[in-house]
Parts: structure tokens; C-alpha cells; sequence
């Protein structure tokens, strides 16, 4: 009985190129690094958004590592960019990466000032950022008294974000928090954000002074808005909300203060990042107006 033998399948010899991959794990770093000073996010801020560790993404972005599918989901859904842009190589020109270069040796704070001086050399052309006049700041330092009478004084629009989130949603703030959590208001700031600067190409708007927090919102901030830090002291800012019939942060908070301090200590880098500084304590409105005013006119 004659037997058929089947044909030995051919041996593909698989050719795997260490050095290859090597270069693409380096690469991958480099582009999470990249992205992450695009959005002005500290490696702290990173991995508390990702939810990695922030000793794995410093392996990660010296190229030590070759980080999981869903650890660079994580991170590029942190950063508000698509997992292909993390993946893929981006051509760039030569310009562009000597740029690169340069930044990649300076320390964390000197890139943090570049950034922020390139926000506001060359974001949304100053010269049109400057006609929309933002106000950030805790609550109780004046912003909204300030701002409607700026807006008044220079015949602009005068918007409050927190009002429009509200009426983008239907909703109070803290029925938006109830409901959505702070993942959910942060989004509707930035979309609310976004609307208005679409909407207003000169306007005034008093935002949140959590705004900061959310790094990517505050540079759309930066970008497109001259930008003034409401600023007082913990105690000032205390007793003006007291006095305006707000005893919420004092009910059942022995250290209410203290809680103050910090939240203004540790958010002081933050809001230093403003265009002018507008120091309220111990100061009438007509008088800090005034000051207002000049830091405005001298924009001209």
C-alpha cells in the first residue's frame, strides 16, 4: 500500500532586531515625555491621572521599560491624546527636533518656564489673548465684584464659568458633583471653557480657582486669555465669604483655616503662572479696580 507523504512545511526563520526594538522602547518615552510637557503635567500630575506609578513612568520615559498596552492607554487617555499618537512616529523637521533636544536638557522648572513663556509669546496671537481678561483665584478674593465692574468699564461681555457650567448642565455645581463627580465638572468647565472662547473674542470671565488643578484647561487658559490671579489672604478670604452669608466652610470644620492655607500654599506655583498678580488684601474694591484698570490699559 503506497502512502502519501505530506510535503515538510517550510522553517520561516523569524529575524527579531534587539537593536530595533531597543530604539522604538527609547522612542516611546521620548513621545510620552514630549506630550506630557505639551500639557505642562509634572510626572507627579501624570501618574496620579493614569493611575501609574510615578517611579514606573520615569522608566517608561527614559526608554528602561516596555510598558503594557493598557499602562500607554492609561497615560494617553491622562495626557487627552489617542494611543496612536503614542505609538506611532511623528515626522518631524530638523527645527523642530533641535527644539526638542534643547528642552529635553532643561531641568523640570525650566521647562515648566518655557512652556509658560511660549503660552504666552505665541498662544492664540497676544494680541487677540489679550482682549479677553480672565480671573482666577480662591473664592473671597473679589474676582466676580471686580470683574463685572471691569467688564462694565470697558463695555465687554462678562461671563462666569461657574454659571455657564450650571446652565450647560441643568444643574447646580453641587448636583453636578453629586451626580458626575469632580471627573464630570472638570469636563464641563473645559467644555464650557472652550464655548467661551469660541463665542467671545473680547470679553471678561471670573473661572473656579480649582481650574488650575486640571493642567490642560489652564493652558487653554493661559493660551487664550490675559490672565490676573485674584489673590488675598487665607483669613481675608474667609471672613468675605462668611460675610456673604456662606458659613458652609466653617460648619463642622475646626480647621477650616488651616485647610485654607494649605489649598493656597500648594497652589501658589499655580496661580503665580498668571499674567498679573491683583493682591485684594486689606484693599476697597474702587481702589483695586483702579489697579486693575492700569494693568489692563497698559496692555495697549
Amino acid at each position: 500500500m503506497q502512502t502519501t507523504e505530506k510535503p515538510e512545511m517550510p522553517i520561516v526563520a523569524r529575524f527579531i532586531d534587539e537593536t530595533a526594538d531597543a530604539e522604538f522602547i527609547q522612542a516611546l518615552g521620548l513621545r510620552v515625555r514630549e506630550a506630557r510637557a505639551r500639557h505642562g503635567m509634572s510626572r507627579k500630575m501624570l501618574a496620579s491621572n493614569s493611575d501609574v506609578s510615578e517611579r514606573y513612568l520615569a522608566q517608561v520615559e527614559s526608554g528602561e521599560t516596555n510598558p503594557s498596552i493598557l499602562v500607554l492607554r492609561h497615560v494617553a487617555h491622562a495626557l487627552g491624546i489617542s494611543l496612536i499618537e503614542l505609538l506611532e512616529p511623528q515626522q518631524s523637521s530638523p527645527d523642530y527636533r533641535l527644539i526638542s533636544r534643547f528642552l529635553e536638557q532643561l531641568s523640570p522648572n525650566r521647562l515648566e518656564e518655557a512652556l509658560l513663556r511660549l503660552i504666552r509669546d505665541f498662544g492664540d496671537e497676544d494680541a487677540s489673548r489679550r482682549k479677553r481678561i480672565a480671573l482666577v483665584g480662591l473664592r473671597g478674593a473679589g474676582k466676580s465684584t471686580l470683574g463685572r465692574a471691569l467688564a462694565g468699564e470697558l463695555s465687554r461681555p462678562f461671563v462666569e464659568l461657574n454659571s455657564a457650567i450650571e446652565t450647560e448642565a441643568g444643574m447646580s455645581l453641587n448636583e453636578v458633583f453629586m451626580l458626575y463627580g469632580q471627573p464630570g465638572f472638570r469636563r464641563l468647565e473645559r467644555r464650557c471653557l472652550e464655548n467661551f472662547i469660541a463665542q467671545h473674542e473680547s470679553a471678561v470671565i471670573t473661572v473656579g480657582g480649582g481650574i488650575v488643578s486640571e493642567a490642560e484647561t489652564f493652558n487653554l487658559l493661559l493660551m487664550n486669555c490675559f490672565t490676573v490671579w485674584v489673590k488675598a489672604t487665607p483669613e481675608e478670604h474667609m471672613s468675605r465669604v462668611v460675610a456673604q452669608g456662606d458659613f458652609r466652610p466653617m460648619e463642622g470644620n475646626a480647621e477650616a483655616m488651616e485647610d485654607m492655607r494649605r489649598i493656597l500654599l500648594a497652589r501658589e506655583s499655580l496661580y503665580s503662572k498668571a499674567d498679573f498678580t491683583l493682591d485684594t488684601t486689606g484693599r476697597q474694591p474702587e481702589e483695586c479696580l483702579t489697579q486693575l484698570r492700569q494693568a489692563i490699559t497698559a496692555l495697549k
